[in-house]
């Protein structure tokens, strides 16, 4: 980014209009002027030279060398210019909370969306379901509450005498131990359990010895009858070949093959598959009686500490829980209750919020830049894209420049796509840290664009101008009339000083420069409104630019 103090380009455009409407004499006298120069420069040896100024541009084309020119008044601004992107205020990945199937996708890329509008469907059968549970688990919290509030119910009561007594007796069995009945029946399963691996062992050992030579014989035999069919019926059809005779060939071709498949299925041994799962049959049987021995060593040792222990733990919190019931509801048991009560809501609130995403819809109006799934697919992480309608020009300004700019700056925008289009915008943010990029540190700096009925998209190349210095009604004389000796830093201009039959006189005078553009330079001092100055070398016809001065 560079300081190369463009100038509006409206003030401009009039000013320019204003500075060189030409005038020229009649031509006849154009001639004669000529003649005249001639001789004067031949007589007096004189060279009139004009050092042009090294910051013209190709916009100051208009203003050649031998033009003369009025000193005018008008407006001028000095801006910064700088090329950067167009890029969207606001981007938005569009997410499942939780993962599901694609239902429907109602959005492709390039739509334009409002805010609300369904851009994708997951299917909710799943979250559906989960909402109904959640809203069953409050609504039997918010009943426990109502029923600690009102008081024990009788029901309640008798049920946890009845757990009171369970794990009594439970305590009492396993301080006791076994009972001769429980020994008897435990011996009994493991008899039948012996049981059931002689029969697995069996089957298996049958399914071994499934290929018998008398099933092998027998398919042999089968195999010779059927290749024996079929010959007859080859000689058959080729005597008199014929509809029928064809068909009787082809069964028996397909007996014969029948026949081949028997045989070799048997000598190739038992299947495999039946063998290994009689074997694993085996193994489950013995699995099965291994633990049904060790059930009945452990219940012949009696209750282990630990198993005593725990049916002493439940004793005592099911006696707990009937003196609870039994006496009111403490103020503890109401916190409990109503602390159950929130932490349901909220799962049930958690459970509706999941099932309201299961709809994707648009967070604000703008164009969807990127669909990521299709219809049936399984629905995780960024499903859509979207971008605001509204733009922004993130420009890098060189850290020279920087310090000229700030918020609230206005700036002119055009695009690479139409240059003719001049787009208003404002600074609004420069970033706090810079970036750097082959030695060269330069700011990101941030441009608010205004509406715009052009069809923008986001990527496309801005170039914008910045204000930063602006003069109204300054005194102002093309660039290319100041020659500048920028060892000693001084301006000077060709005055007009007088007029010699139509050939104008000139004199070399110091100016005090201002502010200046690529056209247009501030003269402070040296110059008046109307002044004319020569522009570069004198050349024949004179062009004469400038107010009231009409052709």
């Amino acid at each position: 980014m560079a300081l190369d103090t463009p100038f509006q380009k409206l003030k401009n455009d009039d000013l320019m209009e204003n500075v060189m409407r030409s005038t020229t004499g009649k031509k006849n006298r154009r001639w004669i002027g000529i003649v005249v120069i001639v001789i004067l420069l031949l007589g007096a040896g004189v060279l009139f030279t004009v050092r042009r100024n090294i910051r013209a541009t190709q916009a100051e084309a208009e203003a050649r060398t031998g033009d003369v020119v009025t000193a005018v008044l008008g407006d001028l601004a000095a801006t910064a210019s700088a090329t950067g992107q167009i890029e969207s205020e606001q981007v938005t990945n569009l997410s499942a909370e939780t993962p599901g199937i694609v239902q429907a996708v109602l959005v492709r890329v390039g739509d334009t969306v409002a805010a609300g509008d369904v851009l994708l469907q997951l299917e909710t059968a799943n979250l559906e379901f989960r909402v109904a549970r959640m809203q069953q688990n409050l609504t039997l919290q918010e009943v426990d509450l109502e029923a600690l509030q009102n008081g024990s119910v009788a029901e309640d009561i008798a049920a946890a005498e009845t757990a009171v007594i369970s794990a009594q007796l439970n305590l009492e069995n396993l301080l006791a131990g076994p009972t001769e009945q429980d020994i008897a029946e435990s011996e009994a399963n493991i008899r039948a359990q012996q049981a059931n691996v002689a029969s697995a062992s069996a089957t298996y050992n049958s399914t071994l010895d499934s290929v018998t030579d008398s099933a092998i014989a027998s398919a042999q035999v089968e195999l010779i009858n059927a290749q024996t069919a079929y010959n007859n019926a080859v000689d058959v059809n080729e005597d008199d070949p014929n509809a029928d005779t064809h068909a009787a060939l082809e069964n028996a071709a397909t007996d014969l093959t029948v026949a081949q498949t028997a045989l070799d299925a048997l000598l190739d041994g038992p299947v495999q598959g039946n063998v290994n799962s009689s074997a694993a049959s085996v193994s489950a049987a013995v699995a099965n009686l291994d633990q049904t021995q060790a059930n009945f060593d452990k219940q012949l040792l009696g209750a282990t500490a630990s198993q005593i222990a725990a049916a002493q733990a439940s004793l005592a919190q099911a006696e707990s829980t009937l003196d609870r019931l039994v006496e009111s509801a403490s103020a503890a048991d109401m916190a409990i209750a109503e602390a159950e009560i929130e932490q349901a809501r909220l799962s049930l609130i958690d459970a509706e919020e999941s099932l309201a995403k299961a709809t994707i819809t648009a967070p604000f109006d703008g164009l969807v830049t990127a669909v990521n799934v299709s219809e049936g697919e399984m629905g995780s992480g960024v499903l859509v894209q979207i971008n605001s309608n509204s733009y922004q020009v993130i420009l890098s300004v060189d850290e020279i420049d920087v310090g000229i700019i700030a918020p609230g700056q206005e700036a002119i925008i055009t695009l690479e796509t139409w240059s003719d289009v001049e787009i208003s915008s404002e600074v609004i943010s420069i970033a706090p840290s810079a970036n750097s990029n082959d030695g060269i540190i330069f700011y990101d700096v941030t441009l608010q664009l205004a509406e715009s009925e052009l069809p923008i998209l986001v990527g496309m190349t801005a170039n914008a101008k910045l204000i930063t210095l602006s003069r109204d009604n300054v005194l102002l004389i093309p660039n290319a009339a100041i020659t500048a000796d920028r060892a000693n830093d001084t301006y000077t201009v060709n005055l007009i000083s007088g007029d010699l039959n139509g050939i104008p006189l000139t004199e070399e005078v110091d100016v005090t420069i201002g502010l200046a553009d690529n056209d247009f330079t501030q003269i402070i001092s040296g110059l008046s409104e109307g002044d004319e100055v020569l522009i570069g070398e004198l050349i024949a016809p004179v062009q004469r630019f400038g107010p009231g001065r009409g052709n």
